[in-house]
């Protein structure tokens, strides 16, 4: 039955969870589901509203375990559809709903969809879910055309026939395990539109679509050219209106839609959350944004202008499970965030990092909108170095192994203890934690109301407080007007940014390389670090204040 409707969605904070790296419950050093159950105490007390969950499917975790084998259960590593309905309820009982994701583009190629296409001849109907197509060149020795994977590489494979002899081949835009399909063919579309209800009716209040943009491709396959008016396989047309089928359906059940969406157009971004498709979509201009304030500040307000032309909410992240962890790369000499760019032995500044860090949490905490939140982003975790027998991220190998790869971020949560697995569960954790992470676990910080995670629960409980005055909070019928609207930007020395919400408090942050003066104000009611002497704002520290 449809949940409550509400608007939750729209100023929430949401807690990304990546299930192997959050806690273990039984003990063989990857996270599961029982894990997560045992930790939701911490989870409601944290402040956040709702929680995402990277695929818990049935998986052989090619890619992290974006290639599905199967919706409709759980993958035995992770625990058992019963737990996640449990899960999913017992996270309700504490004020928790759950996002799960869903990978339309592609499935694993265990997926019995595409072991039966592999076991059809050419033409078979079972590889017309997939782009099953001939090669090029005399012998069909070359890919069928020149796209690219995103993980590097050609985004084709080629077969093999029953004789072993050289066949088709098959379009990847990610690994070669993550077959893409083919969303012209109505059994797809059928599939995937079960999938939603299937998880609606368990109890799912959301559902993060994964690679959104990327379904359609032209139906002739053609080569890139980048002088073309339309992409072969990005932000197709056609996408909208799958797009407002699902609405349809999550409207059934008062479920969210949240589009994972890299678009550099801005209007072409905004389709996509028009009323009648996407609920959200994620932020990713402002994700990648370098810690530079004129930078931060184009990034805010187009972002506010965009969203406000289709009346959809902002949305507002640091950093993902792809993305190399806030702290350190705000320690670095290039701030910003590009995939092309990442390189092992990157040198960083950990303690500059953090203070940034600690400063971009208020910042993001204050805007208008929704906030996610990337598990260990509240410890102030670093990224880790993955030795290079123990790196499993394929966009290392298919990057000729220059780039490390997304590994570093997805490390197994330190709770407790001075040592590994610093009460994760088991003896030897699937990714290893560093030797020296005994400063960043949940136990020490707590004890430490100056420590991030504190600095994280008292920003998050005042935030869900203006939330519930304004009407919108946990629950609330209607979208907080404060959280809501816009921001008045005010008068600040060069490279302080300082803006005020309609609720009147006044968010300043100080990215100069000098103290600034705060603007007029009654109290100081959180920063992110102490004033100095003079009650001047040090460089990379914010500051929350009643106006």
């Amino acid at each position: 039955m449809p949940q409550n409707r509400s608007a939750w969605w729209r100023a929430a904070a949401i807690y990304q969870v990546y299930v192997r790296s959050f806690a273990d419950g039984d003990g063989d050093g990857t996270g599961d589901l029982a894990g997560v159950r045992s930790r939701l105490p911490y989870l409601a007390e944290l402040g956040v509203q709702a929680l995402w969950f990277t695929p818990w499917y049935v998986s052989p975790f090619a890619d992290g375990g974006y290639d599905v084998t199967d919706y409709r259960a759980i993958d035995p590593d992770l625990g058992t559809l019963q737990e996640a309905e449990k899960l999913i309820a017992e996270a309700r009982e504490l004020g928790l709903r759950t996002i799960v994701d869903v990978v339309p583009n592609h499935v694993s190629a265990e997926h019995a969809w595409f072991r039966a296409a592999l076991d059809g001849e050419p033409g078979a109907p079972e590889r017309e879910l997939f782009h099953f197509r001939p090669g090029r060149g005399r012998d069909g020795e070359l890919p069928p055309n020149d796209w690219r994977s995103e993980f590097g590489g050609p985004a084709w494979t080629r077969t093999k026939a029953a004789d072993g002899s050289p066949g088709e081949w098959y379009l990847h835009l990610f690994a070669p395990g993550q077959p893409d399909l083919n969303w012209a063919h109505p059994a797809v579309r059928q599939e995937h539109e079960d999938i939603l209800r299937f998880w609606f009716e368990r109890g799912a209040a959301g559902i993060r679509i994964d690679s959104a943009a990327l379904l359609v491709k032209d139906p002739g396959l053609p080569d890139f050219d980048p002088a073309h008016d339309r992409h072969p396989y990005v932000d197709r047309d056609e996408l909208h209106d799958v797009y407002r089928s699902w609405r349809s359906i999550a409207d059934e059940y008062d479920g969210v839609l949240i589009g994972e969406l890299w678009l550099p157009d801005v209007e072409r971004f905004t389709r996509y959350l028009r009323p009648d498709e996407l609920h959200t979509a994620f932020n990713f201009d402002f994700l990648s944004c370098p810690w530079e304030p004129d930078r931060l500040r184009a990034s805010i307000d187009s972002t506010l202008a965009a969203h406000a032309r289709v009346g959809a909410p902002a949305t507002w992240v640091l950093c993902n499970h792809d993305v190399t962890r806030t702290v350190t790369r705000y320690g670095r000499a290039d701030t910003g965030f590009e995939f092309a760019a990442k390189r092992f032995g990157t040198p960083t500044d950990l303690a500059l990092g953090t203070r940034r860090a600690r400063a971009a949490a208020l910042l993001t905490l204050a805007l208008p909108g929704a906030v996610y939140l990337y598990q260990g982003e509240e410890l102030g975790l670093p990224e880790a170095d993955i030795p290079l027998d123990r790196i499993t991220d394929p966009m290392h190998a298919r990057s000729g192994r220059v780039d490390p790869g997304r590994d570093g971020c997805r490390v197994p949560l330190p709770w407790t203890g001075t040592e590994p697995p610093y009460g994760f569960g088991g003896a030897d954790t699937w990714l290893p934690q560093p030797a020296d992470w005994a400063p960043y676990t949940a136990e020490r910080q707590e004890r430490d109301p100056g420590s991030l995670l504190g600095l994280y629960r008292t920003a998050l409980r005042m935030r869900r407080a203006w939330s519930a005055a304004g009407g919108d909070a946990a629950g609330g019928d209607a979208a907080g007007a404060a959280v809501g609207a816009a921001v008045s930007w005010l008068d600040a020395p060069a490279g302080v940014l300082a803006f005020a919400r309609p609720d009147g408090l006044v968010c300043v942050v100080n990215l100069a390389a000098d103290p600034a003066p705060l603007p007029d104000h009654r109290a100081v009611l959180l920063s992110s670090g102490p004033l100095n002497d003079a009650g001047l704002l040090p460089p990379d520290t914010a500051a929350w204040l009643r106006g």
